[in-house]
C-alpha cells in the first residue's frame, strides 16, 4: 500500500513537471521575441539568419522539438544559454546559491518576526496592539518591495552607512576566494576568511530584511488566523476553566494545534522568496537566479527559462514533499 502511494505520488511529481514544461514551451514559443535576431544581430544578412535558425531547430515542428528537448533533459543536458554562451546547467549553478542565501536569510527574519506578532495580534484581537500589527502587515504587503529596497539603499546605504551597497561583497574581494558550495557566509566561514565574512554579512543584512519583512507581513496575517481559529474553540475554554496559565494555554495548546499549517505556510513562502527576489536583487545587483531568469525571458533565451522553471517547479515539489513530511512529525493522525 505505501509503494502504491509512493508510485502515485512519483506519477504526479512528473505529469506536473512534464505539464510545466510543456506550458512554458509553447508560451515561449508564442512570445513577440526572436532568440536567433539575439545572437547574430539586427544587421545580419538572411543566410547568416537561416543559418542560425536551423541550427536552433527551431525549422522542425513544434512538437519534434519538445521531443528533442526532453531527449536532452533526461541525459541531464539543458542546452546553451544565449546570454552567457554556457551551459544552462552550470549557470543555474552558479547563481542559485546566492538567491538561497538570501532567501534562507530571509525566511528565518520572516518566520521569527512574523510567528510572534501573529500570535500577539490573536491575543490582543481588537486591541491597540492587533490593530497595530495588521496595519504593518498591510504596509509590508502592499508596498512595492523595489520601493522598499530603493529607500533601504537611500536610508541605510547612503545616508548612515549601516549597510553594504549593491553586490554580495565589497569590490577589494570580489573574486578573491575560490566558491565550494556558492554560499558566501558559507564558504567564507570554511576558508577562514572573517574579513570577507563581514563584509558578505554587511552586504546580506539589508536585502535579506527587506525580504524577509515582505514574507514576515503573510506570516504574521496567517498566524493570527489560525490562533483566533484555536483559541475559539472549547478545549481552550476548558483549559482556561481549568486555571492554566494564559503562557501555557497559547503556546502549549493553541500554537500547537496551528503548527503543522503554519509550516506550510513558511515553506510556501519560502518557495515564492527563492523565485520571487527578481526585484530586490535588481535593485541590490545581486548575482541570483531571479535575475538570471528575467534576463534570460527579455532576451527570448528559451534553454535558460525552460532550465529555470524546472529548477521553480523542482522547488516547490520539494518543499511540499517535504511539508508532507513534517505533517507526520507533529501530526501522528497523518502517519495512518
Amino acid at each position: 500500500m505505501r509503494m502504491r502511494s509512493l508510485s502515485q505520488r512519483l506519477g504526479s511529481v512528473l505529469l506536473t513537471l512534464l505539464g510545466l514544461l510543456l506550458l512554458t514551451f509553447i508560451i515561449g514559443r508564442v512570445m513577440p521575441l526572436d532568440p536567433v535576431l539575439s545572437i547574430v544581430g539586427p544587421d545580419a544578412d538572411r543566410s547568416t539568419y537561416d543559418q542560425v535558425y536551423r541550427q536552433l531547430g527551431l525549422d522542425r515542428p513544434l512538437v519534434v522539438q519538445f521531443g528533442y528537448y526532453l531527449r536532452d533533459l533526461l541525459h541531464g543536458d539543458l542546452g546553451n544559454a544565449l546570454l552567457t554562451g554556457h551551459a544552462v546547467r552550470d549557470d543555474l549553478a552558479r547563481v542559485l546559491p546566492a538567491t538561497i542565501e538570501l532567501a534562507t536569510l530571509a525566511i528565518v527574519v520572516g518566520a521569527l518576526l512574523g510567528v510572534p506578532l501573529g500570535v500577539f495580534a490573536a491575543t490582543h484581537r481588537g486591541r491597540l496592539g492587533d490593530h497595530a500589527v495588521r496595519l504593518l502587515s498591510l504596509l509590508g504587503h502592499s508596498t512595492p518591495i523595489f520601493w522598499f529596497g530603493m529607500m533601504g539603499l537611500l536610508v541605510f546605504y547612503a545616508w548612515l552607512g549601516w549597510a553594504g551597497g549593491i553586490g554580495r561583497v565589497g569590490l577589494a574581494f570580489d573574486g578573491l576566494l575560490e566558491p565550494v558550495t556558492g554560499l558566501l557566509l558559507v564558504d567564507t566561514l570554511l576558508a577562514g576568511e572573517w574579513e570577507m565574512f563581514g563584509s558578505a554579512l554587511h552586504h546580506i543584512v539589508l536585502p535579506a530584511s527587506i525580504l524577509g519583512l515582505h514574507s514576515m507581513s503573510y506570516i504574521s496575517r496567517m498566524t493570527r488566523s489560525f490562533m483566533l481559529s484555536q483559541l475559539s474553540q472549547e478545549y481552550i475554554l476548558t483549559a482556561r476553566v481549568k486555571g492554566l496559565p494564559e503562557r501555557t494555554v497559547i503556546w502549549r495548546h493553541a500554537f500547537r494545534n496551528i503548527l503543522v499549517q503554519l509550516l506550510t505556510i513558511i515553506a510556501l513562502a519560502y518557495g515564492g522568496l527563492l523565485e520571487g527576489a527578481v526585484l530586490i536583487e535588481t535593485v541590490f545587483g545581486w548575482p541570483g537566479f531571479g535575475q538570471y531568469l528575467t534576463s534570460s525571458l527579455l532576451l527570448g533565451d528559451m534553454n535558460a527559462v525552460m532550465g529555470s522553471v524546472l529548477v521553480v517547479g523542482l522547488i516547490f515539489i520539494t518543499l511540499n514533499l517535504l511539508s508532507d513530511l513534517l505533517y507526520q512529525v507533529f501530526d501522528p493522525r497523518t502517519r495512518k
